[in-house]
């Protein structure tokens, strides 16, 4: 599956509002360690059987949510689920890492 780019404009409707769970990378272009997390994230959505949607929100162009959502280290990923934060992970961590967040959300 695609992944989604989170703006304030979809936000409510692609994340709180979704279905399905949605893993939110937040992230910034300046950060190294989010360049090397973005291509994980990237295979993990790859991989979604619609189960789970991915979106990513860069934090430089989307600070209100970002401090809506308390972001103060990225990368930072989020599982929402049914509007609500249900997992959560700060840091760089291996693609096996991310399944698990997004199944045991």
């Amino acid at each position: 599956m695609a992944i989604i780019t989170l703006t304030e404009a979809n936000f409510e409707q692609e994340v709180l509002k979704s279905d399905v769970p949605v893993l939110v990378d937040f992230w910034a272009s300046w950060c190294g360690p989010c360049r090397m997390l973005g291509p994980l994230v990237e295979q993990v959505a790859a991989e979604s059987d619609g189960s789970y949607r991915v979106g990513k929100l860069n934090v430089d162009d989307e600070q209100d949510i970002a401090g809506r959502y308390n972001i103060m280290s990225i990368p930072a990923l989020k599982v929402f689920k049914n509007g609500e934060v249900a997992a959560e992970s700060v840091g760089m961590i291996p693609k096996n890492k991310i399944e698990e967040l997004v199944k045991n959300a």
